[in-house]
């Protein structure tokens, strides 16, 4: 599998995906389950997952697939890997507040190289290119024809004026604790994924995440963020979040420009 074949494949997967979750979403009503670990699913999750991965799965048989709704898939391990959350921020689609995102990413060696984000209520949608630069396509978003892209960049930081982005869902004391850490210009909340492409656009400079998240959530987000500049590194001890842990579950971390000067947990 090469670079070139995988990214106009994840794209037009997160969009096809997009358009099943929104058919839903914009429906009367749907149904809401209670998975094992007390988290809420929808048939929107269920049916984008089994869009993308049947589209995965033909695309590239030989590469190891894991995806936040087949169980099964969360104790296999790989060294390269494809990893998706065909809707990150359940409880942003349930409440009908349109932070939500379809993530696909490319891991090897520990890292997310590649990835998608779309979130199909904002209309926006960020993913890597075979180069690794980071791009927002804006347009029709067709499922063949690439629109107008941009290549996105992380901010130049004015650490006397930070801008920072924070989860809505999981907004805790913890997390108003470290951010007071910074001298802070404006603090916003996003929900999913987008959060990583707030910083990677300089829309936001530092994100920090003191909550469990597990790799599916932010590998794809994590991809697009490396490819305009940025970094994401472990809460604890600032070194590199690395991917293809045991369950894949996640320690804390920050996201940010690197121009940011990050204060100790």
């Amino acid at each position: 599998m090469t670079y070139d074949a995988l990214i106009p494949v994840i794209r037009r997967l997160a969009l096809e995906a997009g358009d099943k979750i929104m058919e839903i979403y914009n429906s009367d009503t749907f149904d809401v389950k209670v998975k094992s670990d007390e988290s809420p699913v929808t048939e929107a999750d269920e049916a984008a997952d089994a869009l993308i991965s049947a589209g995965l799965r033909a695309a590239f048989p030989d590469i190891l697939l894991v995806t936040e709704e087949q169980a099964a898939s969360h104790s296999e391990k790989g060294e390269t890997f494809l990893i998706v959350d065909p809707l990150d921020g359940t409880k942003e689609f349930i409440n009908r507040r349109g932070d939500f995102t379809v993530n696909i990413a490319l891991v090897e060696n520990g890292t997310p190289t590649r990835g998608v984000v779309y979130a199909p209520a904002r209309g926006r949608m960020f993913y890597t290119q075979a180069d690794g630069q980071s791009v927002e396509e804006t347009g029709a978003l067709d499922k063949v024809h690439v629109g107008e892209i941009t290549p996105i960049s992380v901010s130049n930081p004015d650490n006397s004026a930070l801008l920072i982005v924070a989860s809505k869902s999981h907004r805790d004391q913890a997390t108003e604790d470290y951010i007071n850490k910074y001298k802070v210009q404006d603090s916003k909340s996003a929900g999913s994924s987008l959060k990583f492409c707030l910083v990677a656009t300089g829309e936001a400079d530092l994100y920090p995440r003191v909550g469990r998240t597990m790799e599916w959530d932010t590998a794809a987000g994590h991809a697009v963020l490396a490819g305009a500049g940025g970094q994401v590194v472990r809460f604890d001890d600032h070194t590199p979040l690395t991917y293809g842990k045991d369950g894949y579950a996640n320690p804390f971390f920050i996201a940010y420009a690197p121009g940011v000067e990050l204060k100790e947990a």
